[in-house]
């Protein structure tokens, strides 16, 4: 799930938020009861797709209850498990870590179990090997977390405003359109101005994410930061490759000018306000719970311009403040197992990072009802394996974010773009220091 997955914000994740800050005073882990059953917290953002799975798990494991807290934005699940692991408690029994913030974590490492001491060291082949090398350190010798899911790409598209715009809407001859990023603009001029109350895309966050996360992945392999931990930014072509990309479909004027996971590009939505959307796998369970019921049927799914990628992705983690580190470390070897991960694919759409779940019929034969019975299995699976691990920095977050609020302040007509890009930079720059 999720490179930057921030979620739409709603009253329910505001009430689960402020549960999770009440319970960082007193600690995530629980104590056995008096009938002796261990009750273990798990920590996660967004939509992981284990609802189901925590019933199995607690059916097959009399003795343990699980208590989930999620929070939907991952901007407002961050720094409260940053607090959380600093202090020592007010952490889950496992805890959710997306990709952006796993190279943090990594630095001090003792502040997770090692999961290689609770017998993961025999599960190395269940995952993609860049996926298993993402949560191990340098030496080889700790494990921090075991990987849930990857972001492979694609596009999402409202077949009904494709339509209306005179474009195909079957989603063979829709990827026809935009082999390239220069294609997929040509194809925004043409739909340009066709449909009232319509633009091309959401907006440039989501936009520049997804870009990024593809070129760097065939390229340079690494974003902001080089794999020694410098800061590059300036001079990586793969970000100023998606920035330059991004604009032109800015001064294209093809932006709906969302930022991707705030209130507004929910409406966006709901109100038809754009007709595509980068889609890495995770997002069509974001899309489903915003444009609703009465949109069932009218998204589909296309490749992505450009070839394939992946934007996020997140691991499964035991703090080493955990009272239950064994039953914790056994839980995520399920959570985290082939079995799993298709579950909560077909749940979610949450790519497997597994080889044999990648595999398996059930995940390459799984169409989405909602999304026009898409083949989204086969969409997302093709090519999987042949994904290309992206080193991103323990700043990433912080540097990411920053260039997202330049491209937003040029989308708004508060800067020009040289004057945006140099502020990206400069802003970043200080960041990384």
């Amino acid at each position: 799930m999720r490179r930057s997955h921030r979620r739409p914000a709603s009253r329910l994740a505001a009430a689960v938020t402020l549960a999770l800050g009440a319970a960082a005073c007193g600690g995530g882990g629980s104590g056995a009861g008096p009938d002796g059953t261990v009750t273990l917290t798990v920590d996660t953002f967004s939509t992981f797709g284990y609802e189901e799975l925590f019933k199995r798990y607690e059916a097959s494991h009399p003795g343990v209850r699980i208590k989930h807290r999620n929070v939907v934005q991952l901007d407002e699940y961050l720094p409260r498990l940053e607090q959380w692991i600093a202090a020592g408690s007010g952490a889950g029994d496992v805890v959710a870590l997306e990709e952006g913030i796993l190279s943090k974590f990594l630095a001090k490492p003792d502040r997770f179990v090692n999961l290689l001491d609770h017998g993961a060291a025999s599960l190395k082949g269940g995952f993609l090997d860049w996926k298993w090398k993402q949560a191990l350190s340098r030496d080889g010798r700790y494990l921090v977390g075991l990987g849930t899911d990857i972001g492979g790409l694609a596009m999402c598209y409202r077949t009904d405003l494709f339509a209306k715009a005179g474009l195909p809407t079957d989603r063979e001859k829709v990827g026809g359109l935009w082999p390239t990023w220069d294609a997929y603009i040509a194809t925004g001029r043409r739909y340009a101005g066709k449909v009232k109350d319509s633009r091309f895309v959401d907006g440039s966050v989501n936009l520049y994410n997804t870009i990024l996360a593809q070129q760097a992945g065939q390229a340079a392999g690494h974003t902001f930061f080089d794999p020694s931990g410098r800061f590059v930014a300036g001079a990586n072509p793969a970000v100023r490759g998606a920035w330059d990309t991004t604009v032109r479909i800015q001064q294209s004027g093809l932006s709906a000018g969302l930022k991707s996971f705030e209130p507004s590009w929910g409406s966006g939505f709901k109100k038809a306000g754009f007709a595509t959307v980068a889609c890495p796998s995770w997002m069509l369970g974001v899309i489903k719970e915003n444009a609703g019921a009465e949109a069932s049927g009218k998204w589909d799914v296309a490749p992505i311009p450009g070839g394939a990628g992946s934007r996020g992705g997140s691991f499964l983690a035991v703090p080493r403040q955990s009272r239950h580190a064994t039953e914790a470390a056994a839980l995520v070897r399920f959570l985290t197992g082939a079995e799993s991960q298709i579950v909560a694919f077909k749940a979610r759409n949450n790519l497997p990072s597994s080889p044999r779940a990648l595999d398996d019929p059930a995940v390459l034969s799984f169409r989405n009802g909602y999304f026009n019975n898409a083949p989204v299995g086969e969409i997302y699976a093709k090519g999987a394996k042949a994904i290309r691990p992206l080193y991103l920095g323990p700043d990433n977050n912080p540097v990411q974010q920053r260039f997202e609020d330049a491209l937003l302040a040029l989308e708004q007509g508060r800067l020009s773009p040289d004057a945006a890009w140099r502020k990206a930079l400069a802003d970043a720059e200080r960041e990384a220091r």
